[in-house]
């Protein structure tokens, strides 16, 4: 208790606004995600308080765990927030991207999708190449056979992630 009267009677005014001042561009960055000028100023202003404040080691390690504890609770409370929407809309995506607005996803039921379509080969497929699926390029390969450049080719199967094509005749 000693210890805390004797932080407490070592602050001035210069600490205190260090204090209040890397406080604030520290949670600047919590909301702003990225490690840039907000967070790197707001802890130098922070470690500047706490040489300011304290007189021996103890008071600093004292005062780091402090500080630490005070950066801890301020994070919970932004995450919950985060989770409850209280996030500024900016930050999270709101709209999703579906396969009815265009967008074609690479997880393993959407390849699926591909099943049975024709392409075009854009290399050569020995056994493994890049192949054109009306404008979306994607990896291939085939049972074995070697396929030209630009030979048209069907997708046979879908194992996982991967579409097994075949030449077709034009």
């Amino acid at each position: 208790m000693e210890i805390i009267t004797a932080i407490i009677s070592n602050l001035d005014i210069i600490s205190v606004v260090c204090f209040i001042i890397g406080f604030g561009l520290v949670i600047i960055e919590m909301f702003v995600p990225g490690f840039g000028a907000p967070g790197i100023s707001g802890s130098v202003l922070l470690i500047v308080a706490i040489v300011l404040t304290a007189n021996t080691v103890l008071e600093a390690f004292i005062l780091i765990i402090m500080v630490l504890i005070i950066l801890g609770i301020l994070l919970t409370i932004i995450l919950k927030s985060a989770n409850k929407g209280g996030v500024a809309r900016g930050v999270i995506l709101s709209t999703s991207m579906t396969r009815d607005k265009g967008y074609v996803g690479v997880g393993t039921e959407d390849m699926d999708y591909f099943l049975g379509k024709e392409g075009l080969a854009l290399t050569m497929l020995r056994p493994a190449g890049s192949v054109d699926f009306d404008g979306v390029k994607l990896d291939a390969l085939t049972d074995g056979e070697y396929i030209q450049k630009g030979s048209k080719v069907k997708v046979i199967k879908v194992k996982g992630r991967r579409l097994v094509v075949r030449k077709i005749d034009k």
